[in-house]
């Protein structure tokens, strides 16, 4: 299955055009909010155009397709470096995060002389910084390198699942679960937190599945993360997903399903629990019924930064019960979703 995902994806990517882009620029730079100790602080984003992610290169995961923000030609450290300086000055925030189309700690993608000069100028600058890695890269040899620069440092690593065999057979992410759990004892070692990106809905499960699966793996993953971030599949160009979607064969997750989530895990972990349901509202990304969409998707994020699940209270629509039907009934259409 996993070579054969790899193969599709392979051909998908083959299909798509990439817009040539300067090695010099960014693919994006905001301002939002995170917590550090409990508490709402400010933080930015950084996402740097690198040569991409080198598991997408080989096929990748079936929903992501971030991998076309990759430089045509790819940078050097000196890009690199030139990338961070555009933004260097409007950095604020007290937590930054550091993303790529692949991972920050991979010295093919970041060069050791691009992560060092990053980190040491945001030693300066923030009390917390995050990175974006896959497990394998989180080595101590990576971690002893980091930690020169940065005294409060966090992996952030796409999980996904604790099932190997969704992880695997649905999403094409060639680790499993204990890597994860490798990754973060190592980090643990290092005086460095981890923090877990789970996926509710990848392709070829039903929502009742996909509801059961990251309630449980929530609670699996807990353990090993102080940080655990829900992402909602949406539907990026590019991707199986998109294949699926445009034959009707994949709706994203209803808003009902994250909301349900986080009730049955709330309190039950020691783990700040976070959600950020992007393209919310729209047929591509994650929408219960379209009327109630924003004030859900106000409440997934009012709750991700005051971890205070009373924020569901008020939520209600007639949609619900068509959310329900679908619980019960789309098990038996073989995987084919009975509403869009």
């Amino acid at each position: 299955m996993m070579e054969n995902l790899g193969e599709a994806m392979m051909e998908i990517r083959r299909r798509q055009r990439m817009r040539p882009r300067m090695p010099t620029e960014l693919v994006g730079f905001w301002k939002g909010e995170d917590l550090l100790d409990g508490k709402p602080v400010r933080s930015n984003t950084i996402v740097f155009r690198t040569k991409g992610c080198y598991w997408a290169q080989k096929g990748g995961c079936t929903m992501c397709g971030y991998t076309y923000d990759a430089a045509v030609t790819p940078p050097t450290a000196d890009d690199l470096i030139a990338q961070y300086r555009s933004v260097e000055n409007s950095i604020d925030g007290k937590v930054v995060k550091l993303f790529t189309s692949g991972s920050f700690l991979d010295k093919g993608e970041v060069p050791e002389k691009a992560r060092d000069e990053i980190l040491s100028s945001l030693s300066k600058k923030a009390s917390k910084v995050i990175v974006e890695t896959r497990p394998e890269f989180v080595t101590d040899k990576a971690l002893e390198e980091a930690k020169k620069y940065v005294e409060r440092l966090e992996v952030a690593i796409g999980l996904e699942t604790s099932s190997d065999k969704i992880r695997i057979e649905c999403i094409n992410k060639n680790f499993l679960f204990m890597d994860f759990v490798k990754a973060s004892e190592t980090a643990k070692r290092h005086g460095v937190t981890t923090k877990a990106y789970l996926l509710l809905k990848p392709p070829f499960i039903d929502e009742k599945d996909a509801l059961d699966d990251m309630v449980k793996s929530v609670l699996d993953a807990a353990p090993y993360a102080g940080t655990i971030s829900i992402n909602l599949c949406n539907v990026q160009r590019g991707t199986i997903v998109d294949e699926l979607f445009r034959k009707k064969a994949y709706r994203p997750p209803w808003l009902w399903t994250i909301v349900e989530i986080i009730r049955r895990v709330h309190g039950k972990t020691g783990a700040i629990i976070m959600s950020d349901p992007l393209a919310a509202g729209s047929p591509r990304g994650p929408h219960n019924c379209y009327r109630c969409d924003h004030a859900f998707a106000d409440a997934i994020r009012k709750y991700s930064i005051t971890q205070d699940v009373s924020v569901f209270d008020g939520l209600g629509c007639e949609c619900r019960l068509t959310w329900e039907k679908v619980l019960e009934l789309e098990a038996w259409t073989f995987g084919a979703p009975l509403l869009y």
